[in-house]
């Protein structure tokens, strides 16, 4: 029964969904539909300090002896608890795909109901509309993979669309040293599904910034020179500010991009 966490089922559960909601624990603890009376249960124990309630009908276990007001829920499985058709992005996916150069107060979550954000202590959880772009052509899911996190599976942006969404809001990977930095760390990237991306996208800053950050990286991704060749046609007509707003830097007249200058002295061009 729920209100036995340490003995039997109740506590196999509590180890196995760090992170569970209340129709969850109804079909877990088999209380004959009983929603209501769960519910109780689960405040009870909220009461106890062995659960915290991080979000409407939303629960996370607090492991034995761990302080309940130091406890700090795992922000990705409340952000996909929260919205379950959620696909973690921007820093989170940066983080979840172990390339992040540093940490990021703030998770990330595209879904097609967006409300307001979660608060988790020092973590912000912010839910967000899918691009319009890719709404409007039905494909929200372009790009995106599974993750495993505490044996559940998280959808996640992959490589190729994390940094071309982290190029349109450098504001939500923590800036374009953060992105370019963390991008350059990833295993490998599908060029063939960046293109479809780009085509998707249709933005021809978002062409720019993509040319030049594989021309800096082309023996890294095995980027043939055809490759960046059949880019540079989708550039813009006049150069265009990589990061928009901010003034001076670097031209790359092949890209029609102006980088910031912390970014263009970074590093040159691989040779492939």
């Amino acid at each position: 029964m729920l209100g036995e966490v340490q003995r039997g089922g109740t506590g196999d559960f509590l180890l196995s969904h760090p992170v569970f909601t209340a129709d969850e624990a109804v079909r877990a603890f088999g209380i004959a539909g009983d929603k209501k009376r769960a519910l109780k249960r689960l405040r009870y124990h909220v009461a106890k300090g062995r659960l915290r309630s991080v979000a409407h009908e939303v629960y996370a276990a607090i492991p034995p002896g761990v302080d309940a007001d130091r406890f700090q829920p795992d922000r990705y499985l409340v952000a996909a608890a929260v919205r379950p058709d959620g696909v973690l992005a921007y820093h989170a996916a940066l983080e979840l795909l172990g390339s992040a150069h540093s940490d990021w107060g703030v998770c990330s979550v595209l879904t097609a109901k967006p409300r307001a954000p979660v608060e988790l202590g020092a973590a912000r959880i912010e839910f967000l509309p899918h691009p319009h772009a890719l709404r409007r052509r039905r494909a929200q899911m372009l790009g995106t993979r599974t993750v495993d996190r505490r044996g559940r599976s998280l959808r996640v942006t992959g490589p190729e669309r994390t940094l071309l969404d982290g190029f349109r809001h450098p504001d939500r990977v923590g800036g374009l040293q953060e992105l370019v930095e963390s991008a350059a760390g990833f295993g490998v990237l599908d060029l063939a599904l960046l293109r479809k991306l780009l085509e998707t996208y249709g933005e021809k800053r978002l062409w720019a910034a993509a040319g030049w950050f594989l021309e800096r990286h082309q023996q890294r991704f095995f980027v043939p020179h055809e490759y960046l060749a059949s880019m540079a046609p989708h550039r813009p007509a006049a150069p265009r500010y990589l990061e928009r707003g901010r003034r001076g830097g670097k031209l790359f007249s092949r890209w029609s991009l102006i980088v910031p200058p912390a970014l263009a002295s970074a590093a040159e061009p691989d040779e492939a």
